[in-house]
């Protein structure tokens, strides 16, 4: 692992929307006793107090000097990390309407993924995290060796979906995050593959400890609770 080693722990869990990988990742973190990083989260809060300020999504230039001079601060509560914004948590606003219709477009931009891998390192500075998004493994923490991909077929994926109330096309945000010129979503190379289509989160979250302990983390050395599934 090299240098790596000496820092904090970095678990990557990336995937399409409704795959599973936010419920999975929360779970993982809490039985781990690591700090659970939603990238989305980020993301979100960075498009609320774009729309506070009256920025619109196409306006790049204007995107880049409202949060060059906006100060953005990693804080964690309950074992969960927040964005704060000028002193400002936007997390009750995160799912509002108008930060949907505009998140993808700001996300998409180069200085915001900059900035947002910024935010990201600077959560893992000091934690060890679980992080969930779309290119965590194969471009924000890279030299991790724990990386996993979630994954569901289509179907299973837009059930999700609708059961969460959200009403954005799957197929459709497939497209922008797999076809995106900046850090588009794509499976790590060294990745480990989980189809969570027919199993439960316990389950998925179970194999993942096995495969963190195969891959060197000291999982004896770490608080589990349920840790043996179905017991």
């Amino acid at each position: 692992m090299g240098s790596y080693a000496s820092q904090h722990r970095v678990i990557a869990i990336d995937g399409p929307a409704a795959s599973g990988k936010s419920s999975v990742a929360r779970k993982l973190a809490r039985q781990l006793g690591f700090i659970y990083v939603n990238s989305g989260a980020i993301y979100r809060a960075i498009t609320w107090h774009l729309l506070q300020n009256g920025i619109q999504p196409g306006e790049g230039e204007r995107i880049a000097e409202a949060l060059d001079s906006a100060t953005l601060a990693c804080v964690v509560r309950d074992g969960e990390a927040r964005i704060v914004v000028d002193e400002v948590d936007p997390t009750e606003h995160l799912r509002d309407d108008r930060v949907n219709e505009s998140v993808s477009r700001v996300s998409k931009l180069s200085r915001v993924r900059e900035i947002v891998s910024e935010r990201l390192h600077d959560c893992a500075g000091g934690h060890d995290v679980v992080i969930e998004g779309r290119d965590i493994g194969s471009v924000v923490f890279p030299d991790t060796p724990y990386k996993f991909y979630i994954d569901a077929s289509p179907e299973v994926r837009l059930q999700r979906r609708a059961a969460q109330g959200e009403r954005d096309e799957i197929t459709i945000r497939d497209r922008d995050d797999v076809s995106r010129a900046v850090s588009p979503l794509v499976k790590a190379k060294d990745a480990h593959l989980i189809d969570t289509s027919r199993v439960t989160v316990e389950q998925v979250v179970t194999e993942i400890i096995i495969r963190l302990e195969q891959a060197g983390l000291p999982i004896g050395d770490i608080q589990i609770t349920n840790r043996a599934l179905g017991e």
